[in-house]
C-alpha cells in the first residue's frame, strides 16, 4: 500500500536518532553490548507504524527488541509510539534488507517476526518474498536453535506459498493456523494496524510459527 508522503519527513526523524541504528552491520555480534543486558532479542522484519513491536517491548521489559522498516513515513510512526511509551527495549533500523546476515550473527536472536509482508504476487517475483526458502534458512542461521519464527499474513496464497517453502528448508512446524483469531494461539496475539483492520472486515489471518 503507497504511504502518504509526509512534509519534512527526514527532519522528523532525525528528533528520533535516539531510538535508531543508522549502520546496524556494525553492531553485528554486539547486540547485547548495544542494549547494555544480557536479555533475549527479537527482531521483527516489517514493523509497519509498530504497534505490534511497541506492544511487546512493553509487554516484555526484560527482553529486547529490534524493528526493521525500508519506509521513512511508516517508521516515523512507530517512532512516535516509542516516544510516547517511553520504551528503552526498542531500537529501530531505517533500511531494506538484503541478506539479514549482514546484521546479526549466527544464534544471536531468540525469534523473529514477519507480519503480513509484500505477498509479491507475480510468479517472477517469489524469491523477493520474505517466506523464500533461502531467506527462511537465513533466518534460521541466525535465530537460536531453540527459537522460532513467527509469520501472520491475510493472504492465503502467500500462506499457502510459504508452508511449501517450510517444507523446501526443511523446517519444523510449531503452530499453525489459518484462522488465527478463532484459534488455541488467539490469547496470546498481538495484532498488527492491517491485522486489526483485515479482522474487523471478517477476513481470516493465517499463522504459523517455525523452526530449523
Amino acid at each position: 500500500m503507497r504511504q502518504r508522503k509526509i512534509k519534512d519527513i527526514e527532519e522528523k526523524l532525525e528528533h528520533f536518532t535516539q531510538y535508531m541504528v543508522e549502520v546496524p552491520e556494525e553492531q553485528k555480534g554486539k547486540w547485547k553490548e548495544f542494549f547494555g543486558n544480557d536479555h533475549p532479542i527479537y527482531l521483527e522484519i516489517g514493523c509497519g507504524k509498530g504497534q505490534f513491536i511497541t506492544e511487546h517491548a512493553r509487554r516484555n521489559p526484560d527482553c529486547n527488541y529490534i524493528a526493521i522498516e525500508g519506509q521513512d513515513s511508516v517508521i516515523w510512526r512507530a517512532l512516535q509510539k516509542v516516544e510516547r511509551m517511553e520504551l528503552t527495549n526498542l531500537c529501530f533500523i531505517k533500511k531494506y534488507i538484503d541478506d539479514i546476515r549482514d546484521f546479526f550473527d549466527d544464534g544471536e536472536l531468540e525469534g523473529l517476526y514477519l507480519n503480513f509482508s509484500d505477498p509479491w504476487p507475480k510468479e517472477r517475483h517469489a524469491k523477493r518474498r520474505l517466506t523464500y526458502h533461502k531467506k527462511l534458512r537465513q533466518y534460521a542461521q541466525i535465530v537460536k536453535a531453540d527459537g522460532h519464527i513467527e509469520f501472520k499474513t491475510d493472504n492465503d496464497g502467500l500462506f499457502e506459498f510459504t508452508l511449501e517453502q517450510i517444507a523446501e528448508a526443511e523446517m519444523t512446524i510449531l503452530e499453525m493456523s489459518r484462522d488465527l483469531h478463532n484459534s488455541p494461539y488467539a490469547e496470546k496475539n498481538i495484532p498488527t494496524e492491517y491485522e486489526d483492520k483485515f479482522s474487523q472486515k471478517g477476513k481470516n489471518i493465517n499463522y504459523v510459527s517455525m523452526k530449523a
